[in-house]
């Protein structure tokens, strides 16, 4: 058996493969309801054979909101459709995972196909919230620095999305703490010049991602795994680096999250990425050498590569973004061409 189709059990849950999809928004959602393009984009790539599903960032808070698009988990009405989507995934034998999220000064942006420029408050924007009154890019308004007690909502909304996550069926929860929305935003020297007890050294400046995880810890099952999204890297000069990184992951190890997420960049605007096939995927390999389980994502697009990837020790999940948003099904196509054997939906059994 190829490893990229070995399980993998993090706590009491087990993927039955090791393909994830990466949370990516659909911003198809009104006042953060779901609707049937969810279920239907979801459920189709569980039926496509991934292991685990990460359902898009989902808002916390509706000031957390990306665009009035997203999703949100801020109240108990969106239990039940969030329920029906966890539910599918579930019934394909894939993991259901939900990303919980605050966009902080990335917030109040139109929708991509609308031009995705940030939104006054007159044309259906709203404030925005930060660790420090820097905006993200030119020609955005200043974001209102989070005083403690617009810090201590913050950490309540995540324990209690939690909660409402837990009571919709899902069974990991990964924390946004990358692509600079606002725990990010805390993380790194360039958005975070506060000086108070979240600003200035290392140690200050993870404390707010370290009491959201604290809190969620207070209602999330503690058989259930518990990852945490990262920018590893900005790009940038000054910014959080991939020693930071690693120094992270021995804390975050130490209080109990199961795996990293190891993207990078998407809080300096003026960044120069990269881009080019696995791209990431040193970040995650050096992640993992501090003893614990990463998730490797960026430009994945083969079966070949993804099991390099894992044979190779630099990962121990792989995490496919548009790669399957092009192809659904590209799990159940990838275990042929590995030579391995994988169950598909009984009503698909004839194309086998």
């Amino acid at each position: 058996m190829s490893k990229l189709f070995s399980p993998l059990t993090i706590k009491n849950v087990t993927m039955k493969n090791r393909i994830a999809m990466a949370p990516m928004c659909q911003y198809s959602a009104k006042d953060g309801f779901t609707n049937d393009w969810h279920l239907t984009h979801y459920g189709s790539r569980a039926a496509g054979g991934a292991g685990l599903l990460i359902v898009e960032a989902t808002a916390v808070l509706p000031e957390g909101r990306i665009t009035p698009g997203d999703m949100g988990i801020w109240s108990d009405e969106h239990i039940t459709c969030l329920s029906r989507i966890a539910d599918f995934i579930e019934q394909q034998g894939s993991v259901p995972g939900i990303q919980l999220a605050h966009a902080g000064r990335k917030a109040s942006c139109a929708l991509p196909h609308e031009g995705g420029k940030q939104l006054d408050e007159k044309h259906g924007g709203w404030l925005t919230l930060a660790p420090s009154e820097i905006p993200f890019a030119s020609g955005e308004r200043n974001p209102q620095s989070l005083n403690k007690e617009g810090i201590d909502k913050v950490i309540s909304a995540f324990k209690t999305a939690a909660g409402r996550a837990y009571s919709a069926g899902f069974k990991v929860i990964e924390i946004h703490s990358a692509h600079g929305y606002l725990l990010q935003e805390f993380l790194s020297p360039l958005s975070n010049q506060r000086t108070d007890e979240y600003g200035g050294p290392f140690e200050n400046r993870i404390r707010l991602l370290q009491q959201v995880i604290d809190a969620i810890k207070l209602v999330w099952p503690a058989g259930y795994p518990l990852l945490v999204r990262i920018s590893a890297t900005e790009w940038t000069d000054g910014g959080w680096t991939p020693e930071e990184s690693v120094k992270l992951a021995s804390v975050l190890m130490k209080m109990g999250v199961d795996l990293l997420d190891c993207s990078s960049g998407g809080n300096i605007a003026s960044a120069v990425i990269p881009f080019s096939p696995g791209y990431q995927v040193h970040l995650s390999e050096a992640v993992r050498k501090c003893g614990i389980l990463t998730g490797a994502v960026g430009l994945i697009t083969t079966a070949a590569q993804a099991e390099s990837i894992l044979q190779e020790g630099k990962a121990d999940i792989i995490l496919l973004g548009r790669e399957l948003l092009r192809n659904p099904y590209f799990p159940l196509q990838a275990a042929k061409e590995l030579g391995d054997d994988t169950n598909w939906p009984l009503q698909y059994i004839r194309a086998k």
